[in-house]
């Protein structure tokens, strides 16, 4: 059986950083691009980080760039996903997955709370 757990999350201060971490049973992470997504309240979800499995590129949207990044470590069977520079925009339910696109994903994590405030 296939499982996503996430954690790491928690609230932060403006400027703060905080690191998630995805970690999975029943499957191998480093045989699938993993997404990791976030959904504020009223919002859709959307990609805030891709990792491919092939060859380890990355992908953050303008939103996030220059500020989160995700990483692999397949010994682990663990992604992250550190983020830096927090603003309070970025306070959501943060959730990893088996894609990069929601569309695409077959299986989603339990989400974790992110609150950034002062």
């Amino acid at each position: 059986q296939v499982r996503l757990v996430e954690s790491g999350g928690g609230s932060v201060e403006p400027g703060g950083s905080l690191r998630l971490s995805c970690t999975a049973s029943g499957f191998n992470l480093d045989r699938s691009a993993i997404g990791w997504f976030r959904q504020a309240p009223g919002k859709q979800r959307e990609t805030v980080s891709c990792i491919s499995s092939v060859d380890g590129n990355t992908y953050y949207p303008n939103s996030v760039k220059g500020r989160f990044t995700t990483s692999r470590d397949n010994a682990r069977n663990t992604v992250y996903l550190q983020m830096n520079s927090l603003i309070t925009e970025a306070t959501a339910v943060y959730y990893c997955a088996d894609a990069c696109s929601v569309t695409l994903v077959d299986h989603w994590g339990q989400g974790t709370q992110v609150t950034v405030s002062s």
